[in-house]
């Protein structure tokens, strides 16, 4: 690949960062594996970011995708548009929002800058909570919200951004104590928070499980806490659940039905899987929150009648196949696995996640200091035993990310297992 890589580097910029130091040209795949264009096979566990959801090349989704493409490509917005409104009458049944409203965007972070510029509207405000260590995509907008500085460029903002604790819950100063106290002491800061802010507040912005950050989260029923103490301030909750979303977290189909006490969050948005590898986004909202906007605004893109077809179709296939229920029983007996052998190896922090969301903490052996270097040789290392693996995890990058498409079977969970086994024990 020396030459398309060299090709690559006169022409892309330099922050586009590959993984390896061969990078790879994957060409193909099938169900959970791709091959590259060397002829090498791989196990695929990490699924091109969390977007290939529920398999590669599934037939459901080719074919809707071909049928849609040879009727009609692209109108836009500006025109009715069926496969549009038949997935978003799916996606506002599916988010539990009372009287909901769909807009489809391009990307992920399409729709949490669409669900800032809602949220701030409405509200009449430009200051945001977000969470410590919290990633929301690329734009100005979600780069200003983005609270892990690996991932933000930039200190300039359109926004005023306030960040609280509570998304990590085995580092900082709140780490040693119960769950309980846990959640107490991080409502406490939200409490000195909004004591310490002139004007309203217009949003919580909030990953269920923050993944750029390394698959780290709350105890569940922190963001129903937090809830309360918004509901007294008027300030709105928005649930990023572009990486949680459509059950890959196993026990819920919505990362925050983990904090359900309190109800569906007041803004909701999504992406990557639900496309299936094709460019969907989008935000759900109430009615009166997402009609609120009093200035003419269109999608040339979002809404694509061929993404919607692919959307419409992975989402039956996810449900018919029962794709949550198989994160949660295979992921289950993945992140066991995973445990055990972490257990032996001195350099594993920590191995957390639920449903077909791991996340492999490394540190230096006998202290709590990240590994950022180990992180990169066990991905090379399970690159050489044929798995593709990804990183993720604070300012330093030493959290291995595990997100399989949620087809995988039992034997293809153990066979990744052994992968790693193997690339943990040689590093």
């Amino acid at each position: 690949m020396t030459g398309l890589h060299d090709r690559h580097r006169a022409v892309i910029p330099d922050w586009v960062a590959l993984y390896y130091q061969r990078p790879i040209e994957i060409t193909h795949g099938e169900g959970r594996h791709v091959w590259d264009a060397d002829g090498n096979r791989y196990l695929d566990f990490f699924g091109g970011i969390l977007t290939t959801m529920t398999a590669h090349a599934l037939p459901e989704v080719t074919k809707a995708v071909s049928e849609q493409a040879g009727r009609i490509i692209h109108s836009s917005t500006l025109y009715l548009n069926r496969p549009m409104v038949e997935l978003a009458e799916r996606v506002a049944t599916l988010s539990g929002i009372p009287d909901a409203r769909v807009f489809f965007t391009t990307s992920g972070t399409e729709a949490n800058d669409t669900a800032l510029m809602l949220a701030t509207g409405y509200r009449g405000s430009n200051q945001i909570l977000a969470m410590r260590n919290s990633y929301h995509g690329r734009s100005f907008s979600a780069v200003s919200i983005t609270g892990n500085r690996g991932w933000s460029p930039t200190s300039l903002s359109p926004l005023q951004t306030l960040y609280v604790h509570g998304g990590v819950r085995t580092r900082g100063p709140y780490a040693q104590l119960s769950d309980a106290q846990f959640i107490e002491a991080c409502v406490a800061d939200l409490e000195d928070i909004l004591g310490q802010t002139r004007g309203g507040i217009a949003a919580l912005i909030a990953e269920p499980v923050q993944g750029v950050g390394g698959f780290t989260s709350p105890p569940d029923g922190l963001y129903a806490a937090f809830r309360e103490v918004l509901g007294r301030h008027g300030i709105l909750w928005i649930s990023d659940e572009v990486q949680t979303g459509w059950g890959r977290t196993g026990d819920h189909f919505w990362g925050w039905q983990a904090h359900a006490e309190s109800g569906p969050p007041d803004l909701l948005t999504f992406a990557k899987g639900i496309g299936n590898g094709m460019s969907i986004g989008g935000v759900v909202a109430r009615a009166e929150i997402m009609n609120s906007l009093d200035a003419n605004s269109i999608s040339t893109f979002g809404g694509s009648p061929v993404t919607m077809a692919a959307g419409a179709a992975n989402l039956s296939y996810l449900l018919e196949h029962d794709l949550q229920g198989n994160a949660r029983r295979v992921g289950g007996l993945l992140i066991e696995r995973l445990r055990a052998i972490g257990a032996g190896v001195a350099s594993v922090r920590e191995v957390r996640g639920r449903g077909l969301m791991i996340g492999i903490e490394l540190v230096k052996p006998g202290t709590d200091e990240a590994n950022p270097e180990a992180a990169t040789a066990v991905l090379e290392a399970a690159r050489e035993g044929g798995l593709l693996i990804g990183k993720g995890g604070g300012h330093n990058t030493s959290v291995l990310r595990i997100a399989p498409p949620l087809s995988l079977t039992v034997a293809e969970a153990e066979e990744g297992a052994a992968i790693l086994e193997r690339a943990l024990h040689s590093v």
